[in-house]
């Protein structure tokens, strides 16, 4: 008889409805759980690590190191280059350290080392390189000139050598690892010293190399320079040219005053010119009065005296008065005198000016005649000069860049003068200078006063992280390969369906309450941990039923899990549920106990509740609330008995059981028999709800048939235990039979027992406090 407010009774309800997938991801949480299940494999890699660490340590043979410093300044890309622009050369050489460093680890650095130290003749480097004293003997005469042989050595000397350059300075540190510390010192300062007389032998080679070529080029210079001089000489011989000022230069001296002159002519010429248009233009008694000073003038008032004379007597005499005839004759011929003289003298004015403007034209043409012959002068004698100039140009270069190679020619055989190695390594002692050199020896390497290996700190240390590291991998890689579920996520991915409760491991969570419990179907339990390893093992033999936990340990965790199931399961549909199956994969997965405690705790809401032990091969409800097999759903099935006979009541109240009776030959066709069914449809009326037992889905059908009576099922898996595979094939298996899957109970879940349950420990037992043990016993 259904309750309505039996919904009211859990606030913590899981939602009826199926989930969506989860997303999975990274859990930190999860996987330090997992990773805590796994600590004995952990624990015992890193002290096998640790023991190896520890074992080389006593056989590795003791090792020395000694360290020495050098300063490596940047070096000029051209030897005598001006340092103004050092910036430049810094970003346009930035190969150059890493070029020195590479330098410091070459070959043919080790092989000077070998040669200037001598080793092959020393003891210490004949251990080194794994000789013995007879076999270095043994060697060609001609051993130094074997570079085979030589190098080979070298490669075995660089072993030893590490070359650090500190970060943001000149400075590099070299250092070297023997088991001789004398001779560990003695290499590194080795190499140092042979790196600096290196660098040395190559800046004098690189100032031989330049003065060389500047002598070669002043050479040249001179050479073209007096081809250039006699060139000029032969110039100016050929077109005369004496000096190329102007001031004094003839022609240009001639052709000004050819200038002067015709422009003096010119206006000359047109004054008059002028002159000569007026006399045209002008009368001609006032032409020829000038030209004849006056006479024309005095003619001209003797003339008029007799005109006046001749007009005084004519008014007294008549006109053919004799007196009077002469005095006009005179006068007629004085007039033609007069106009004679004016006629001659203006013809005389005018021949005269005119004679003046021709001779000032030939005068002008001539000058221009000479002006254009001095011209053309001028410009042949300019052409010359111009060439001339070019080649004094061009000696005047030539002396500026001699000048200037004779400079840089001083500074080199200054420079080769401080840098030639005949003079320096003549009385460089080795080893003992670098002045001169952009290489400086800052430290010498000094004899080490300890070992640098082995370390016991470093073992230990090693030894200890790297072997934890390792057991991590494995444990992760144990991880990786187990493919069974073990997480709530994980099964709610697979499944697609919701999980509606995770029944925690009651071995993990019993631990906090100063007691615990085995699992499945052998359960222990001991709460007496003084009693030392003797009681522990009494405790985990001692069984314990756990079917019955809610009824014998209402207020442990693992009740309040199954009451979390019982509400989820509830709500999982919006329709009615009355009759619930549960099967599960594989046998051994909690199905049975999961069944028993959520029909104890839906009796515990005052509910009817009928437990119907459908698995008819392997039955076990009747074991856990003790009650007799004899009879059962079997023998109602085949008709031998009645419902009345086979229902039996159990210790929890409101809790009747039907066991499965005989095992029968054909358990399948049995419960698909309508019997079957109407047994089913009498409980739905007799009871509120009715639970049925079925068999694992993936051995036998009737989990499928069961699924089919029944209003939903529910599937039983236990964590770590069924594999993936087997989750899906028995979702499917049940889904193809259009079974109604109401959602998952994952059984023994450690992890997920934090997560739903530890959270209401408070709520369910106060921490340390023991519950009683139910005196209920199985009837």
């Amino acid at each position: 008889m259904s309750n309505p407010g039996i919904y009211d009774l859990e606030d913590s309800a899981p939602p009826a409805a199926p989930m969506p997938p989860s997303e999975g991801g990274f859990d930190l949480r999860e996987t330090a759980l997992r990773l805590t299940r796994r600590w004995q494999l952990i624990l015992a890699v890193m002290l096998a690590v640790l023991a190896l660490a520890l074992v080389k340590y006593k056989l590795t043979p003791p090792a020395y190191r000694a360290e020495a410093t050098i300063q490596i300044e940047r070096k000029s890309l051209t030897p005598f280059a001006s340092s103004q622009t050092p910036w430049l050369e810094n970003w346009w050489n930035m190969e150059y350290y890493p070029t020195q460093y590479a330098l410091l680890r070459s070959r043919g650095l080790a092989e000077d080392v070998i040669q200037n130290l001598n080793l092959l003749d020393d003891p210490a480097f004949v251990g080194e390189a794994g000789l013995t004293a007879s076999s270095a003997a043994d060697e060609s005469p001609d051993f130094y000139q074997d570079n085979a042989v030589l190098g080979r050595y070298a490669n075995r000397l660089l072993g030893g050598l590490s070359v650090d350059p500190k970060r943001g300075t000149q400075l590099v540190e070299l250092s070297y690892v023997a088991n001789d510390p004398e001779f560990a010192a003695r290499v590194v300062n080795g190499f140092a010293n042979t790196y600096i007389y290196r660098s040395i032998a190559s800046q004098s080679e690189n100032v031989t190399r330049a003065s060389n070529f500047l002598d070669q080029q002043i050479t040249t210079l001179k050479d073209e320079i007096k081809t250039a001089e006699r060139e000029l000489q032969t110039a100016n011989h050929s077109q005369g040219i004496v000096t190329s000022n102007p001031e004094s230069d003839v022609t240009q001296q001639r052709l000004t005053s050819l200038n002067e002159d015709y422009m003096r002519v010119v206006r000359d010429r047109i004054e008059k010119q002028a002159e000569y248009e007026e006399l045209v233009n002008s009368p001609l008694e006032t032409v020829a009065d000038e030209q004849s000073n006056g006479l024309v003038s005095t003619l001209r008032k003797e003339l008029a005296v007799k005109e006046r004379e001749y007009d005084s007597q004519r008014q007294n005499f008549k006109p053919d008065w004799p007196p009077l005839v002469e005095l006009r004759t005179t006068i007629e011929k004085e007039r033609e005198y007069l106009e004679g003289v004016i006629r001659r003298e203006a013809d005389l004015a005018k021949r005269a000016a005119s004679a003046e403007v021709q001779t000032l034209r030939r005068q002008e043409s001539k000058l221009a005649g000479e002006i254009e012959r001095a011209r053309g002068q001028a410009e042949q004698q300019n052409l010359a000069s111009v060439g001339v100039e070019n080649l004094r140009v061009e000696i005047e270069t030539r002396r500026q860049l001699l000048d200037e190679l004779l400079r840089k020619q001083s500074e080199t055989s200054m420079a080769f003068t401080v840098q030639n190695p005949e003079v320096r390594f003549s009385s460089l002692e080795f080893g003992t200078d670098d002045s001169g050199s952009n290489v400086k020896l800052v430290e010498r390497a000094l004899v080490p006063g300890g070992k640098f290996r082995p370390s016991l700190t470093r073992s230990v240390a090693f030894g200890g992280f790297g072997g934890l590291l390792l057991g991590l991998g494995f444990a992760f890689l144990l991880e990786f390969l187990d493919r069974s579920v073990k997480t709530v996520g994980e099964l709610e991915k697979i499944l697609g369906l919701p999980v509606l409760a995770a029944i925690p491991d009651v071995s993990e969570t019993a631990r906090g309450y100063g007691y615990g419990y085995g699992y499945g179907y052998g359960y222990g339990r001991s709460r007496d941990k003084k009693n030392g390893r003797a009681a522990e093992k009494k405790r985990k033999a001692e069984p314990v039923q756990v079917e019955l936990a809610p009824h014998n340990q209402p207020r442990q965790l693992i009740s309040e899990a199954y009451r979390s199931l019982r509400t989820a399961v509830l709500l999982s549909s919006a329709e009615e549920l009355r009759v619930i199956a549960i099967t599960s994969a594989e046998a051994g997965e909690g199905k049975t106990a999961t069944l028993s405690n959520l029909a104890i705790v839906l009796a515990q809401l005052g509910r009817r509740v009928l437990l119907l032990d459908g698995d008819l091969r392997k039955p076990r409800q009747h074991q856990v609330f003790g009650l007799s097999n004899r009879e059962g759903l079997v023998s109602y099935l085949t008709g031998s008995a009645a419902i009345e006979q086979i229902v039996f009541r159990t210790v929890v109240p409101n809790l009747f059981v039907a066991p499965a009776g005989p095992t029968p030959p054909n358990p399948s066709e049995l419960l698909a028999s309508d019997r079957m069914g109407t047994l089913v449809d009498q409980a739905r009326e007799q009871f509120d709800y009715v639970l049925i037992d079925t068999p694992p889905a993936l051995a036998v059908t009737d989990a499928t048939i069961g699924g089919s009576l029944a209003d939903g099922v529910v599937l039983c898996f236990r964590a770590g235990n069924v594999p993936r595979e087997d989750v899906r094939a028995c979702r499917d298996r049940l889904l193809m039979a259009d079974v109604r899957l109401l959602g998952a109970v994952l059984n023994r879940h450690r992890s997920g027992g934090a997560r739903y349950g530890k959270r209401y420990e408070g709520y369910v037992a106060p921490y340390g406090e023991e519950e009683p043990t139910s005196t209920h016993s199985a009837a």
